[in-house]
């Protein structure tokens, strides 16, 4: 099993002949993601070989899930363009948007997460500025390297996209149902909480790690909701212990207001609730094992 991405899932990649789209295309085909097409409206029409496969490009969303059966999409295109590319995407229905493009203003975030809600929510965003998600040896739809770790018990949500490839890389040997990377933006589609419901779902999902950082205060909302809805072991990282007191880190979401937002404030909230909490990934991985015997 898997939360939001499956061995099923029909991937476009809009910016898909760029450069960085190019780029990552490959690495996602190479791992065993179904990829069904491009979308570019400049090269609607052609096709682009990618080591030896041949990915149409189609004008736009819309055209690509009539002719795929598409189901998600993962977005690299640049930040002034980005909004009109999300809005694009729900428009069309999509089940899943990736945002992985950096430096999106965050009113444009705001306003197609707005836009999202009004037209019902049928497209559930993740991102921006974040690496995806994978569900390993089933579909990777982002930057995450695929070949870290393996398919397991484990499920795992991070705003950091390197502590994800960390926390992946330390407990490769047990493995992963699904890591999903939300993004460290102020401003965010899918949430921690939103990933911790989905993973209490999961049959196949044991155990859970959760990885915050400083600033805002989503951890000790997702701590509140761990307490009263998640009946499965969590354990906890919060980037910024060492950070220095007053100093904007950054992270665009890495912003502190007195005692809220520390990586104290945000590890006592989630100990409140249960959660294991280590003080360095490195410890976080040693308490997971330790969860799952």
């Amino acid at each position: 099993m898997a939360i939001f991405l499956t061995k099923d899932s029909k991937v476009i990649v809009q910016g898909m002949t760029g450069s960085e789209g190019m780029k990552h295309t490959r690495r996602m085909l190479a791992s065993g993601t179904q990829i069904v097409g491009g979308v570019n409206p400049r090269k609607a029409g052609t096709t682009v070989d990618v080591d030896g496969t041949e990915v149409p490009v189609f004008g736009t969303v819309a055209e690509a899930m009539e002719k795929t059966g598409a189901d998600v999409t993962v977005i690299f295109v640049p930040p002034k363009f980005t909004k009109d590319a999300v809005v694009e995407a729900i428009d069309a229905e999509i089940g899943l948007a990736v945002v992985i493009t950096e430096g999106v203003p965050v009113h444009d975030s705001a306003a197609f997460w707005a836009y999202a809600g009004s037209k019902g929510n049928k497209t559930r965003i993740i991102g921006p500025n974040c690496p995806g998600l994978i569900s390993p040896e089933q579909s990777n739809a982002g930057i995450i390297p695929a070949d870290i770790t393996k398919s397991g018990p484990i499920g795992l949500v991070s705003k950091s996209g390197t502590l994800t490839y960390q926390l992946m890389y330390e407990l490769r040997d047990l493995g992963f149902s699904s890591a999903v990377g939300i993004g460290g933006d102020p401003v965010i589609g899918t949430t921690h909480i939103d990933a911790l419901a989905a993973f209490e779902a999961d049959p196949e999902t044991k155990i859970i790690v959760m990885i915050g950082e400083i600033g805002g205060d989503a951890e000790e909302r997702a701590a509140a909701y761990i307490a009263e809805h998640v009946t499965k072991p969590v354990v906890g990282y919060v980037a910024g212990f060492t950070a220095p007191e007053g100093k904007t880190m950054g992270h665009a979401g890495a912003i502190v207001s007195g005692s809220s937002g520390t990586a104290q404030a945000k590890k006592e909230a989630l100990e409140a609730a249960g959660v294991k909490v280590g003080k360095t990934p490195s410890e976080t991985a040693r308490l997971a094992r330790e969860l799952i015997g």
